[in-house]
């Protein structure tokens, strides 16, 4: 186990994390549903008990681009009911007291050490925390979902995880791990330290590995497939598919592909209809969309959409920024300015 994670599970119960990152603290109920939700979003709070003897409420919250990592603690019992998060996902891993929660049909005990729970946007929630702190990674939904998209080959959608995390489980421990790490140098920097737009940039991949690699959710099995880790692919759609990713730049010239690959070009076509679902242009087409996302999301505010575009193969920019459009939600320049905000 890592230091980090000792440190972050190891602190006595009324230690707290990212204690410069105050945000709220209050023992009024209706001021912390309220301060809370502006942070969060709107939900409902309450004591379970008719008197709310005891209750306090406490969060901290170290935001980057497209990510922050919270502490979060209630004394006392309390119900919270958020419906639907709607804009974020929320990763929450107990570090004192337990948690009851029903996401949708499925329903857990988050336990320190042992159970975490992942809450999807388009999934109502319902919690109870019994005097409980836990660390939570709020991620934007958009940016999940737009590398959802580039991972699956689809257009981008609803993404819904298993609300269970196990945190025996390696998956889980690496997730923990990653956040104990995070809270811990987001503590060092202090409220007034900035990450380099590389390092920030490192943190967003860490986190959406663990997400949609490490999680299971709604669209495992495209991503699986699409990657061709579903079944084991012939070693000539290997090659093919290898050479077009190395290659995505360049026109397309499905001769010298099949050259590469071994085999001939109607057996290249069909082998990517039944391997990957996508035709072979297809599958060109979102490598360089997925590339050109990933260019943007760490793009300088100086960067040239154009210049990027025509550097990933891209030739008509009017079709281009249809395709990207219908692949991720928004427009290039979309996603470049929220880079840059």
């Amino acid at each position: 186990m890592s230091a980090a994670v000792l440190e972050m599970s190891a602190r006595p119960t009324a230690a707290e994390r990212l204690a410069d990152f105050a945000r709220v603290t209050t023992d009024d109920v209706d001021e912390a549903a309220e301060q809370i939700g502006r942070i969060f979003c709107p939900h409902d709070l309450k004591p379970t008990r008719a008197r709310a003897a005891g209750f306090s409420a406490r969060h901290n919250c170290a935001a980057f681009a497209g990510f922050s990592i919270d502490y979060v603690a209630y004394g006392g019992s309390v119900s919270i009911d958020p419906g639907c998060l709607e804009r974020f996902f929320l990763v929450q891993v107990p570090l004192t007291g337990t948690a009851r929660i029903r996401a949708g049909a499925c329903e857990l005990d988050a336990v320190p050490d042992r159970t975490a729970s992942l809450l999807s946007p388009t999934i109502p929630t319902r919690m109870t925390w019994a005097d409980c702190a836990q660390a939570i990674l709020l991620l934007d939904r958009s940016m999940v979902e737009q590398r959802a998209a580039a991972l699956s080959g689809r257009a981008a959608g609803t993404v819904e995880f298993d609300p269970v995390i196990d945190l025996d489980a390696p998956s889980g421990r690496a997730l923990r791990a990653s956040l104990a790490e995070l809270m811990t140098l987001a503590e060092r920097l202090g409220p007034a330290g900035r990450l380099s737009p590389v390092a920030m940039a490192d943190w967003r991949e860490v986190l959406l590995d663990h997400l949609l690699n490490g999680q299971g959710h709604d669209l495992s099995d495209a991503i699986r497939m699409f990657s061709g880790r579903a079944e084991r692919l012939p070693r000539a759609l290997r090659a093919a598919r290898d050479h077009l990713s190395d290659n995505a730049g360049e026109p397309l010239d499905l001769a010298q592909l099949a050259c590469a690959s071994g085999i001939g070009i109607r057996a290249l076509q069909l082998g990517f209809r039944r391997h990957f679902g996508l035709s072979i242009s297809q599958m060109l087409l979102d490598m360089r969309l997925a590339g050109l996302n990933a260019r943007l999301a760490q793009a300088s505010p100086d960067a040239s959409i154009t210049e990027i575009a025509f550097d990933l193969g891209f030739t008509h920019l009017g079709r281009m920024a249809g395709a990207y459009r219908e692949k991720f939600g928004e427009t290039p320049s979309a996603t470049l300015r929220r880079r840059m905000s």
